[in-house]
C-alpha cells in the first residue's frame, strides 16, 4: 500500500487543503543506517557543543549574544531585514536606519525565546506555553491583529506574495481541524517511545509546520519549538542549537523536504536534512565559541602590551561582552567609576582597536565592540 503523510481534501470555497495523519507516524519510522550514523554524528556535535560553551569567559553572556543572532535569522526567513547593528541601536535607545517595526519582530523573538527558556523550569511543553509564547512574539508587530496567542480560526496558506488560496502553494488544514490537530501533536510530545529527543524534535517540527495553527508567526514558532522540547527532554543543558541558519541557507531544499513527508509519509529524508543541520549548526556555535575564546584571550594579551593595566579595563572587557554597544555612562555607571576614568579607558580601547565610535557626535557618544560583533553577525548579513 502506498504511503501517504496525508491528503488535500476539497472545501466549500474550492480549495484544496491538507489533512495531515496523526502522530505517531504509521508504520514507525524505519531508521536506515544512514539516519543511524547522521544521529550519532549529531549527538557527537551537541556534546562538544556542550563541553566548549562550560569554558566560555562567561556562558550566559554567550548565550544573550546567541539568541540575538538566532532571532534574526528566523525573522530573516520570513522577509525581516533587520541586522545585528540595528537590534544593537534600538536596544542602546539609538535610533536605527532600519524599519523599526522589523526590528521589534527581532526584539519580540528574544523575549519570546527567553521566557520559553525561563518558563520550561517549572511548566511542561504544551499547547498552553506554545500560545503564551506565539503571544510574546507577535503583540506589538505587524501580526499584532492576528490573534495573538489563539490557534486561527480562519483559513491560511503559503505561497508567493499576492498569490490567493486557490493559487497556494500549500494550504494547511481548516480551522475547525486546528485543535484537534494541536491536541494530537501535544499527546506525541508525552508519549513514549524508541525514537531519541532529536528525531522527535524534527517530527514536532514538520508537524507543527504542516498544521501551521496560528494566522501569523507560524515559522517562527516552529524553530523555538525545536530548541524548546530539546531542553525540555534535557537534550540541552543550555538553549544553544539555533537551526535557522541551515534553513535560511538551504531554505528551498527546507520547504521541499516538508513537502515531501507531507505527500509520501517517508521521514527519511527529511531526518537526514534535519540532522545535517543540527551537525552543522552545532559545529559552528562550537568554531564561534572558541574564537569568543580567542578574542578574550587576544584582548588581554593586547592591553598587557599596551600597558593598560588597570584592574577597571579588565572590568570593561567583561562588560563588552554584556553590551557590545555602550556608552561612557554606562560604563561609568556600571563599573562605579568616574566619568573621567570611564573616558581615559575608552580612549585607550579606542587607540588600539577594541572600540569604535559609531555615533559621530562631540556628545552622547556610542562606542560598539567591532570584533565582538562581526564574530556573532556572520551569516546574519542582509
Amino acid at each position: 500500500m502506498k504511503k501517504s503523510g496525508g491528503r488535500f481534501v476539497k472545501q466549500e470555497g474550492g480549495y484544496r487543503a491538507f489533512i495531515p495523519e496523526s502522530l505517531p507516524p504509521t508504520p514507525p519510522i524505519e531508521y536506515s543506517k544512514q539516519i543511524q550514523s547522521i544521529l550519532s554524528e549529531a549527538d557527537r556535535a551537541l556534546g562538544r557543543l556542550d563541553g566548549i560553551i562550560t569554558v566560555l569567559p562567561n556562558p550566559n553572556l554567550f548565550l544573550a549574544m546567541f539568541v540575538k543572532k538566532e532571532a534574526l535569522l528566523s525573522s530573516q526567513i520570513e522577509g525581516t531585514q533587520a541586522s545585528l547593528e540595528g537590534v544593537l541601536e534600538f536596544e542602546a535607545g539609538m535610533l536605527p536606519e532600519e524599519n523599526i517595526n522589523e526590528i521589534k519582530e527581532v526584539v519580540n523573538y528574544v523575549k519570546a525565546l527567553n521566557y520559553g527558556v525561563e518558563r520550561l523550569q517549572d511548566f511542561p511543553f504544551s499547547l498552553r506555553l506554545i500560545k503564551e509564547i506565539h503571544k510574546i512574539l507577535i503583540s506589538g508587530t505587524r501580526g499584532k491583529l492576528k490573534t495573538p496567542g489563539e490557534f486561527r480560526k480562519s483559513q491560511n496558506w503559503i505561497g508567493p506574495p499576492g498569490a490567493s488560496l486557490n493559487e497556494a502553494t500549500y494550504v494547511p488544514p481548516p480551522p475547525d481541524k486546528i485543535l484537534s490537530f494541536m491536541s494530537n501533536l501535544e499527546k506525541y510530545f508525552y508519549s513514549k517511545d524508541k525514537n531519541p529527543p532529536l528525531i522527535k524534535s524534527a517530527v514536532i517540527h514538520s508537524q507543527f509546520e504542516t498544521i501551521h495553527p496560528f494566522l501569523d508567526g507560524n515559522g517562527r514558532i516552529g524553530r523555538l519549538l525545536i530548541v524548546f522540547f530539546l531542553l525540555w527532554k534535557k537534550a540541552l543543558k543550555k538553549p544553544i542549537l539555533y537551526i535557522s541558519f541551515y534553513f535560511k541557507k538551504n531554505r528551498e531544499e527546507y520547504y521541499n523536504k516538508l513537502m515531501e513527508v507531507r505527500n509520501t509519509g517517508v521521514w527519511n529524508s527529511w531526518l537526514e536534512f534535519f540532522l545535517r543541520g543540527v551537525i552543522e549548526t552545532a559545529e559552528e556555535a562550537t568554531e564561534t565559541a572558541r574564537e569568543i575564546i580567542a578574542l578574550k584571550d587576544g584582548i588581554i594579551k593586547k592591553l598587557y602590551e599596551n600597558s593598560i593595566s588597570s584592574i577597571y579595563a579588565v572590568r570593561i572587557i567583561d562588560l563588552l561582552f554584556e553590551k557590545p554597544l555602550i556608552s561612557t555612562n554606562e560604563i561609568s555607571k556600571k563599573i562605579k567609576i568616574s566619568k573621567q576614568t570611564a573616558n581615559t579607558i575608552i580612549n585607550k580601547f579606542e587607540k588600539i582597536g577594541i572600540l569604535k565610535e559609531i555615533t559621530g557626535k562631540k556628545r552622547y557618544k556610542k562606542f560598539q565592540f567591532v570584533d565582538y560583533v562581526n564574530i556573532i553577525k556572520k551569516g546574519t548579513e542582509i
